[in-house]
């Protein structure tokens, strides 16, 4: 039954991109802040996060997610962080055009 639940959109679902929740502080780096948003994905937890930056008055965010799962939420977590400070040094404002 629950492979029929699945199926037709019941239950069971691993999550995805926009079901995960920040996990643990948020860091501030360069003036960004960055959010670690892991999510679970076939039995893993998936590296994805939120970088924020103030621009004008206007809070610009950018989402990404890496192919790097991990067995806990607490290391998929701190490889984001870790990722979300590399996107800031290389790409900085850059990001949001």
């Amino acid at each position: 039954m629950s492979f029929l639940k699945r199926l037709f959109g019941g239950g069971g679902s691993d999550g995805g991109p926009d079901e995960g929740k920040p996990v643990g502080s948020a860091l501030v780096h360069n003036g960004f802040t960055i959010r670690a948003t892991p999510y679970k994905a076939e039995g893993q937890f998936q590296t994805c996060g939120v970088i924020t930056k103030e621009i004008d008055g206007v809070v610009k965010e950018h989402r990404f997610v890496r192919a790097d799962r991990f067995s806990s939420q607490d290391e998929a977590a701190d490889m984001a962080l870790k990722k979300g400070q590399q996107i800031v040094n290389e790409q900085g404002d850059r990001m949001f055009s």
